[in-house]
């Protein structure tokens, strides 16, 4: 997933391993995208991977982006953010406990 991620010009991706949190997720990938249009697009390309290879999705960002997209496969959430949004929810922050393992 972060490979496709990366391939789609995803910055400053990041994975926090969350399975010590009291979600009931095992990571999180978080990447910033440089416009709507980029966002969306990582949207699509994820979705799309995550369906010709038979991974359920619980729930995704399905109407018109924004700034933050969400894709919830239940052990992966996937949070596509503008660099806005991404500094203002700062989920790295928030999640500080949790391992972190920087991509690219």
């Amino acid at each position: 997933m972060v490979k496709l991620i990366e391939d789609k010009d995803g910055q400053d991706t990041i994975v926090i391993d969350m399975e010590n949190s009291e979600l009931m997720v095992d990571y999180f990938i978080i990447t910033t995208g440089n416009s709507e249009t980029h966002i969306e697009a990582l949207r699509n390309e994820i979705v799309r991977y995550l369906k010709d290879e038979d991974i359920p999705i619980l729930y995704y960002d399905k109407g018109k982006v924004y700034d933050w997209v969400i894709i919830d496969t239940g052990i992966l959430i996937i949070h596509i953010f503008s660099q806005e949004a991404r500094n203002f929810y700062d989920l790295e922050g928030l999640w500080g406990e949790q391992k972190k393992i920087k991509v690219n």
